[in-house]
């Protein structure tokens, strides 16, 4: 297993290096202008001067090797002075943002916890529904429940968050006012009417991603579970005598999680990508939003940070993955 992780971290940093690559000259031909957004009484020798303060005179493989520094070298050193108070990127070039002027990782920083609580809570809240709904699918094969659960995963599943997402406003805020329509991302929680408001207005984002989660997740346990439920030991086990409850809930559960959790490791960067267009939708200040902002704004450093920040959880999500089922499944060897 340790050579195969070191082997997999060999082949992950130049995959990383080639994606930073392909991202940046990607967003360089897209037509920007850092510039737009200056008023128009500026003198064009003013904005000359502010490009090359911002590294657009030089050429582009220059660029890319500054932000590679920049990324893989002075932002860890930012984040080791935050964390034991040294100064060891004092006066180093960071990556500013072409918006706001600022460093893009602060921007970052800041609304990461936005995005964290929505998008965590919703995959833990879809987990939590979609394992045992696929499980008694299973169990109950063909029964109107799993008829029922499979119904809604397709709609859930094929359904948009930017469908579902105004769906459930126009249900839940416009027509029956029991849920805020718009999240509060400055809301800080201090007593018990705070944390009531706080769980309002996480209702309905959290509710349209875990509709997706479950959608999928659920789908992946139903069919472990019935590849499972006709294996031999089950057999065996019911000859034994054993309870259904034991039969199902220790050996059809733990061996059909195998699958499962690989699953639930690679889907991890992706409600990223649900999370995007649901920021939005509910004016959650997060990383998503953060996106979509750049991008309206032609803010490179900030789009391609962000956008390899995405690649880099899918490579590194896709190798947890592949450790997390060897050590499920003793069977597995990576020799």
């Amino acid at each position: 297993m340790i050579t195969f992780i070191i082997r997999r971290l060999f082949i992950a940093i130049p995959t990383l290096v080639i994606i930073s690559l392909v991202v940046f000259l990607l967003l360089n031909l897209a037509p920007n202008d850092p510039m737009a957004q200056v008023p128009l009484t500026v003198p064009p020798e003013v904005k000359q001067k502010m490009r090359e303060a911002l590294g657009l005179g030089q050429p582009i493989h220059i660029q890319f090797f500054k932000w590679l520094v920049q990324f893989f070298w002075i932002e860890p050193q930012v984040l080791f002075d935050y964390l034991f108070n040294t100064t060891f990127s004092e006066g180093k070039q960071r990556i500013i943002s072409w918006q706001t002027r600022s460093p893009v990782m602060d921007i970052v920083v800041q609304r990461l916890p936005q995005t964290l609580w929505v998008v965590g809570m919703s995959y833990v809240v879809g987990i939590l529904i979609a394992l045992p709904i696929g499980l008694y699918s299973a169990y109950k094969q063909y029964s109107i429940f799993d008829n029922v659960g499979t119904f809604v995963s397709m709609i859930g599943y094929s359904v948009p968050p930017f469908f579902s997402g105004v769906f459930v406003i126009v249900i839940f805020s416009v027509q029956l006012g029991w849920l805020p329509s718009i999240y509060d991302t400055t809301h800080t929680v201090v007593d018990w009417e705070t944390f009531k408001f706080q769980v309002k207005q996480m209702v309905m984002p959290v509710m349209v991603l875990a509709l997706q989660t479950t959608a999928q997740i659920n789908r992946f346990m139903r069919s472990a579970s019935l590849d499972n439920l006709n294996q031999d030991y089950v057999r065996t086990a019911r000859a034994k005598g054993l309870t259904e409850w034991t039969i199902i809930t220790v050996h059809v559960l733990r061996n059909s999680m195998i699958p499962v959790v690989t699953v639930i490791a690679i889907n991890v960067p992706y409600i990223f990508g649900g999370a995007l267009i649901t920021e939005q939708v509910f004016k959650v200040n997060g990383i998503g939003h953060q996106l979509i902002g750049a991008i309206y704004a032609n803010d490179l450093p900030t789009v391609q940070t962000i956008t390899f920040m995405f690649a880099f959880l899918i490579v590194s999500f896709n190798l947890l993955a592949d450790i997390i089922y060897g050590l499920l499944d003793p069977r597995i060897r990576y020799d």
